[in-house]
């Protein structure tokens, strides 16, 4: 399913930053800017990010699931909420969504202070409301903070065949028709936002130039690390008031940023681990963030960015390593959903 250290491809599209407004929506252009001014605090565990829903904001560090093993999971998420975590990220096609919800119950935190967020998979593109009440219904919660579109691939659940992913799209539906659905969800109070899941700039550009698109994404989740900074990409959903939300922030759970000569110097200097340098990186730069761990003490670890900051140099200097490399690609897809427009 996954291409590791698959190099980015060079090529870039031509893209516009202008603002996309609409009229007839709650979710036009908002004032996000003044996320920028709170980078300053000290305190990443309890920062949040507005988004572009009156009244909502998004915990900047949150507890990745994906790739968490059966009988893990609920631990880890447990762990993670005991140990001060507010941000849980889940998604259907990860096989533990009922996992997660135990582990939320487990953890005795309440529902209202959780963020939550879980993704509609690819075979229910053309069943939208069916996939979040199945979502909720193995969350075993009421509602869901954000429900994403987790790929910009409709694949038609009867031609998939024995390879989940791969299949066949549908041949009168896609992402423009799902997103339509989407929208339709923040009716029911069923979710509190929606987005999408690793759209790049020509998806996006697609998607909100399309007429039936009366809300903007609340947040793109897609893959962030200093090997794949995706600047042109951060600098698109910016102008377009979407957050940029960072999976595999520390690049793979063998990540070579683990032993990156900058990013070992950096954590070396600090005191830190270089997971913790890499998710201060990222908070730093004005995304939340999503490490994914089963260990309680790395779970932990993870979470201990309070009181300390990366210098302006320092992050010059992570901005600055040249290597480029993806945890997840697209091969395991039917059509290509990355076109090298977010470098």
């Amino acid at each position: 399913m996954l291409s590791i250290l698959r190099p980015i491809p060079r090529q870039v599209a031509r893209i516009s930053l202008r603002p996309f407004r609409s009229s007839s929506s709650i979710y036009s252009y908002p004032a996000i800017s003044r996320s920028l001014a709170t980078m300053a605090s000290t305190k990443k565990t309890t920062k949040r990010y507005p988004l572009n829903v009156p009244g909502l904001s998004i915990p900047a560090i949150g507890l990745g699931t994906w790739q968490s093993s059966p009988g893990e999971v609920g631990k880890a998420v447990e762990a993670a909420l005991r140990n001060g975590y507010r941000h849980i990220d889940t998604a259907f096609g990860y096989r533990n969504e009922k996992e997660v919800g135990q582990g939320i119950k487990a953890s005795g935190v309440p529902r209202e202070e959780i963020w939550l967020t879980t993704k509609l998979d690819n075979p229910w593109h053309k069943r939208v409301r069916e996939g979040l009440e199945k979502s909720l219904e193995n969350l075993g919660v009421e509602y869901v903070d954000l429900f994403l579109v987790h790929w910009p691939a409709s694949i038609d659940p009867e031609r998939q065949g024995e390879n989940e992913g791969k299949g066949e799209v549908y041949q009168d539906w896609d992402f423009v028709d799902t997103w339509r659905e989407m929208q339709k969800l923040v009716e029911t109070g069923k979710v509190k936002a929606i987005g999408v899941s690793n759209f790049g700039i020509k998806n996006l550009e697609r998607l909100l130039n399309d007429p039936s698109c009366k809300m903007v994404p609340a947040v793109n989740q897609i893959e962030l690390h200093p090997g794949n900074p995706s600047p042109k990409l951060i600098a698109y959903n910016t102008a377009k008031g979407i957050h940029s939300s960072g999976y595999s922030p520390l690049g793979s759970s063998d990540s070579p940023l683990y032993t990156n000569d900058t990013i070992k110097a950096i954590a070396e200097a600090k005191g830190k681990t270089p997971q913790q340098v890499l998710l201060a990186w990222g908070v730093q730069k004005g995304w939340s963030v999503l490490p994914k761990s089963v260990t309680e003490s790395r779970i932990k670890a993870n979470f201990e960015l309070d009181d300390w900051e990366l210098t302006e140099e320092e992050v010059k200097k992570i901005d600055a390593i040249p290597d480029r490399f993806k945890v997840c690609g697209d091969d395991w897809l039917p059509i290509k959903v990355f076109f090298g427009d977010d470098e």
